[in-house]
């Protein structure tokens, strides 16, 4: 609590996704896999902007065009951006709120992708990270 009576809010937590072995029996954590692959440059960015945004936290943060709720058929799942010269990274994250799993209100991170500037997303990739929110919701499973 603050000198005034107003509570500031919890932080909220960050997890990683990891899928379930009956979906893959290498248990795969896509999004720590993604952030493996990009520059160090970018894996710090996106490390710094998930942390202003759980410490915000999520329904209180102000994108900048850091962080983005998306639309249509991705509705529900949200965007960190990463705009370095020439490229586009993202990485989708889902906010869940209250779970029997999670020790408290989560960004849980999906997997990511790189796209050239200007450039939309194949729709497979966007299909992916649908398929990776059918399955956390339904094994809820996250790397510990």
């Amino acid at each position: 609590m603050t000198g005034r009576g107003s509570s500031v809010p919890e932080p909220w937590l960050i997890h990683f996704f990891q899928r379930h072995s009956d979906d893959d029996v290498a248990t795969a954590t896509p999004a720590t896999d993604y952030l493996d692959s990009v520059p160090t440059t970018v894996a710090a960015e996106f490390d710094a902007i998930l942390a202003a945004v759980a410490a915000a936290p999520p329904p209180s943060f102000s994108g900048g065009g850091k962080w983005e709720a998306m639309h249509g058929d991705m509705t529900g799942i949200y965007e960190v951006r990463v705009k370095p010269r020439g490229a586009n990274y993202r990485l989708f994250c889902l906010l869940v709120r209250t779970s029997d799993e999670l020790e408290g209100p989560t960004i849980v991170c999906l997997d990511g992708l790189t796209k050239q500037a200007r450039t939309a997303a194949h729709p497979r990739e966007y299909a992916r990270i649908r398929q990776y929110v059918d399955e956390f919701r339904k094994h809820g499973k996250v790397l510990r």
